[in-house]
Order: C-alpha cells, then structure tokens, then sequence
C-alpha cells in the first residue's frame, strides 16, 4: 500500500480492511494475464472510458455512513452515501480488491465481496480484506423501490509513471448512476445525502457470476 493510501483513509473506514484505491494482484494473476485482461478486445473496446481526473482518492462524491435507520436491512452496518448531486447515467467510482483467478485455492469462499471480471479469463476481484468505499454499497431491497445505481465494464486511465511518456488504459468494474430511461423516470439522478443502491439481484448474478460458490456481496 502506497503512502497516500496510508494518509488518506475515508471516515468510517472499517478496522481490519486494507484501503486501497489500486487493485492488488494475486501471484497467480501472471503478467500475461493481466495483459490479456487489460487488451480491449472487440466486445469491450466500446466500454466507458473514465479519465484520470475522474478517480481522486479518497472518492469526493461519496461518504461511508452508519446506518441507523431501523428496518435498513445494513441497519448497525454502513452504507455509501453521494455529498453531491450525481447525474444520470455518470461514473462514480471503482470497485477495488485484490484480483485473483477462481481457482479454489486463490478464492476466499467465505468472502461477501467477490465480483466475477472476467468469466472467460476466470479472474475475480475481491474486496473482503482491501478496497475502497466502493465495497460499503447496499442492495437497494429493503431501502428503496429500486435501485439508482449500476456496476458497469468499464477502463479507466492509469497516469504515467517513472520513465513513462504516456497513459495507458486498465480494465475495472464501475459504480455508475442509473441513466435516466427511456420514460426519464430517473432523470433526478442521485441527490446530495441519499444512498447508493446496487441491484445484487438474480440477473446481475446470472449475467456476472458462473463459479459455483453461492451469492456474493
């Protein structure tokens, strides 16, 4: 872990997990892997693109919360809140965690953070034990009548670093904020003080998960 990401801890981090605003890779992820996984490839190279001033760390749009509110399925736990109005359809933030293949002895079964990256490639990202406060998102069940935000394939650019002369671009899950549909139903977006809210529903495990393993998140 960096020394910015020592210093720069958002509040209501929670003690024991790592925060991170950079994946971490498993050994087993070789490099040729990650090369694989971060080369565009004609069904991803349309993807969102999310500039590098776009990824400030701690994430000033958000703020991990308490949750108090008393039938709030994450009552006692914490939630992830917007301090601004997010717009429709706008990238929020990544999902970061430590990437590893679905082998079983690189996959923590008993974690609740596991997104699957990559189905063909078999590589997961895991936010159990680091990440950021992407990790502390809720189901929308329970809180709301539906959810007002999405996790979306998308690439975000990566700033040059010693010796280089150029950006390159990385393969991530986003946070984005529901568009507003077809109806403009949801053309308000998210409000400042309201509660992101992901659908972890049937079909976002259907389309995202194929390990055998049970519900994640």
């Amino acid at each position: 872990m960096s020394g910015d990401n020592r210093r720069s801890v958002p509040d209501n981090w929670v003690t024991g997990v790592v925060f991170t605003n950079h994946p971490v890779y498993s050994s087993a992820v070789a490099a040729d892997l990650q090369k694989r996984l971060h080369t565009p490839t004609a069904a991803t190279a349309g993807w969102s693109k999310v500039g590098a001033e776009s990824l400030a760390s701690p994430c000033p749009t958000v703020q991990i919360r308490p949750v108090t509110q008393e039938g709030h399925p994450a009552n006692g736990q914490c939630g992830l809140f917007a301090t601004k109005h997010l717009t429709p359809g706008s990238f929020i933030l990544p999902y970061v965690g430590f990437i590893h293949t679905n082998a079983p002895e690189d996959t923590d079964a008993e974690s609740d953070y596991d997104l699957s990256m990559d189905r063909e490639l078999g590589v997961s990202v895991d936010a159990g034990r680091m990440g950021n406060e992407a990790r502390f998102v809720n189901d929308y069940r329970g809180v709301a009548d539906s959810p007002n935000a999405e996790f979306q394939d998308c690439w975000i650019q990566i700033p040059p670093g010693e010796g280089q002369s150029r950006s390159r671009w990385e393969r991530r899950i986003g946070i984005f904020v529901l568009g507003s549909g077809k109806a403009g139903k949801r053309r308000r977006g998210i409000s400042p003080g309201e509660e992101i809210l992901i659908n972890y529903g049937r079909s976002f495990w259907a389309e995202r998960k194929a390990q055998g393993k049970g519900q994640v998140m």
